[in-house]
């Protein structure tokens, strides 16, 4: 796969069941280097066929009325915030139905159909009044932390709530949860009486992950807290109206494995899923994965995030649970009919970039899209063979994508962000662009990693500043096993890089192994001195991995900094960040560059403006293939 060949991707995502069990709406996005933006459109399978429901060029979250005779999606024309449309599925043209300041993120039909519930943002005063010049011009005062969010911007000035909607457009948003305070991931009861979010409401907001969920009365009135403030996320109702969630108690638990929990009348709550030690809700960057899935007879389908696949479990009302859909794969949609006996999925492997399919119960899911044939047809797309890692007590999956040939070839060790995050099945556009240009791409799961339970990811917990962290003893580790598993990895060729997390390890792994002849340190946590104020989650991830006192701390925060040990770096390291980021401020990446070129290490500095934490992922179509060519050219100087 070329940089290039981004735009001829068509990833599909959020499969939404019709209540007639027969069509499914998705949405398919693909990049439009051209235009430099995304492109996404409603799809319909219709049972035979898919084919595009709406014209675009930006619509998404499509969500079935109950009866089945609408479609309301979310719909950005230009560079408008998204709002509501509503789409006749017997034809017609789609209406927009609200006009909120800075748009809906969510949607969710009330269970008799005559009503939504959406979560949209409004300014705050006094920053309603003013006209966009002004916002802009005007200082800001800030009193209090969480004032601004990657990917999201400032958000002392905005809040985001729940709303009723009224799909004909007739009547004016209803305000359910006014207040100082933000509110997400909304769902029905199925009486359709009341509705759950998520909210933090505590003092200590923002200074910690801390949420609860809460309930609130369709009519309106105070919202009630259903739980005690702990790490929640995903309420769901089961269809005779017991509510449950994902997380733990506790504000200090990450990272962690979060079980699904039903919620008691008396607020009690009853872990159903605390025995499997895996994820049932796998972080995704760019995508808030959907709650439990419930059926008619109690159970619920969810994700289980194990070993470097993603596949479906089956949860019983007596928390049994059957494996579904497994194998070595990725599922990153799941949606299913009421009695269980379907299932639409959205599926990717290493060589699939995703297609919709559809499971009954039997045997393997049966793809019924073709989105990316052509794709598949133009680019020879590479498998990866698997190696492990065993040492301390430990496996630690690897796997390896080498190019055609008997020929040695350079190698690039990948580190993942999070860390609390996988390498595994699914596609990855990074890794095909590696191979096609020559490389031995190597990528594993070192501890502090997701999918493989809480002693694997909560190892590197209080232990970053120690000389050899359970993590570093992985990555440095890593390489060798690789090599002598796979000849044609050329040993005095080297090269590492990561971002995020991955860019504090290739800096760790820097300082300890000079056998590196290239680097690139990408979007990384450098300083944990200065992140500490400057990040969105600063006040609190370094608490929760290195355990400092948020006031007295700052021996350890620089102990476990990678910044602390930048001058043993020999090898010449390509540094890149985005200059509206967030969860890492480009600051931590000029520090480090500093110290580079104090050092005259052979280094450069690549900004891009405008981009936030998730340029690799999400940033303009043209930044992403300007960040693959400055990778590309940086290795193959120091490498080829």
């Amino acid at each position: 796969m070329r940089p290039d060949q981004l735009a001829d991707l068509r990833i599909p995502s959020d499969p939404q069941m019709a209540p007639d069990g027969r069509r499914v709406a998705f949405v398919v996005t693909r990049p439009d280097l051209d235009g430099d933006r995304y492109e996404s459109r409603i799809w319909i399978w219709d049972g035979a066929e898919a084919r595009p429901l709406t014209a675009g060029p930006s619509d998404a979250t499509p969500r079935w009325s109950p009866d089945g005779t609408r479609i309301a999606f979310l719909r950005r024309r230009h560079d408008d915030p998204a709002q509501v449309a509503i789409l006749p599925t017997d034809g017609g043209e789609a209406t927009t139905v609200t006009g909120f300041d800075l748009g809906v993120t969510e949607i969710a039909w009330s269970p008799d159909g005559t009503h939504l519930a959406v979560v949209a943002t409004t300014w705050t005063a006094p920053w309603a009044d003013l006209d966009d010049d002004e916002r802009a011009r005007r200082p800001r005062r800030i009193d209090r932390f969480g004032y601004r969010f990657d990917g999201r911007g400032w958000l002392h000035d905005r809040r985001a709530h729940v709303w009723l909607v009224d799909p004909d457009g007739e009547d004016d948003p209803l305000l359910l949860t006014p207040g100082d305070f933000d509110e997400s991931q909304v769902v029905w009861s199925p009486n359709g009486t009341e509705l759950a979010f998520v909210s933090a409401r505590h003092r200590t907001r923002m200074l910690d992950p801390g949420t609860q969920v809460w309930t609130v009365a369709a009519v309106g009135g105070d919202p009630v807290p259903v739980t005690d403030v702990g790490t929640w996320s995903l309420p769901s109702y089961d269809r005779t109206g017991r509510l449950h969630v994902i997380g733990l108690p506790g504000v200090d638990v990450h990272p962690n494995v979060y079980p699904l929990w039903r919620i008691g009348p008396d607020g009690s709550m009853t872990a159903l899923t605390g025995e499997l030690d895996r994820n049932i809700a796998p972080f995704a960057p760019t995508l808030t994965p959907p709650p439990p899935r419930w059926l008619d007879d109690g159970s619920a389908f969810a994700y289980i995030e194990d070993r470097g696949s993603v596949g479906v479990i089956r949860i019983h009302p007596d928390a049994r649970v059957d494996r579904v859909v497994t194998g070595p794969r990725v599922v990153t949609g799941i949606d299913p009919t009421p009695d269980g006996r379907l299932l639409a999925l959205v599926i990717t492997s290493p060589t699939d970039p995703g297609e919709l399919y559809r499971w009954d119960g039997s045997g393997e899911p049966v793809p019924v899209t073709a989105l990316n044939d052509g794709f598949r047809r133009d680019t020879e797309l590479v498998e990866p063979a698997t190696f492990a890692i065993e040492h301390d007590g430990v496996h630690i999956d690897g796997w390896v994508y080498l190019p055609e040939g008997d020929d040695q070839v350079p190698v690039l060790l990948n580190i993942h962000g999070g860390p609390a995050t996988q390498y595994g099945f699914g596609f990855f556009d990074e890794f095909q662009v590696y191979v096609e240009a020559g490389y031995g791409v190597v990528a594993t799961n070192p501890r502090g990693s997701s999918g493989y339970g809480v002693d694997h990811v909560r190892a590197v917990v209080g232990r970053w500043t120690e000389e050899r962290p359970p993590d570093l003893v992985d990555l440095l580790a890593a390489p060798d096993a690789a090599v002598a598993a796979f000849e044609r990895l050329d040993p005095d060729r080297m090269g590492v890089m990561g971002g995020s997390y991955g860019g504090l390890a290739t800096i760790r792994v820097l300082a300890e192994d000079h056998r590196y002849r290239s680097a690139v340190a990408e979007r990384g946590l450098y300083s944990w001195t200065s992140f500490t104020g400057t990040s969105d989650i600063g006040p609190w991830f370094d608490r929760v991995y290195l355990g400092s006192d948020p006031l007295e701390g700052w021996p350890t925060r620089w102990a476990a900094s990678p910044l602390a040990v930048a001058h043993r770096v020999e090898t010449p390291t390509l540094i890149i960040h985005s200059e509206q980021d967030w969860r890492c401020p480009i600051e931590q990446a000029e520090q480090l560059f500093a110290v580079f070129v104090v050092k005259g290490l052979d280094t450069a500095f690549v900004r891009f403006p405008g981009e936030g934490h998730e340029l690799s992922r999400g940033g303009k179509p043209r930044h992403r293939v300007e960040r693959f060519e400055a990778i590309l050219d940086w290795h193959a100087t120091h490498l080829m």
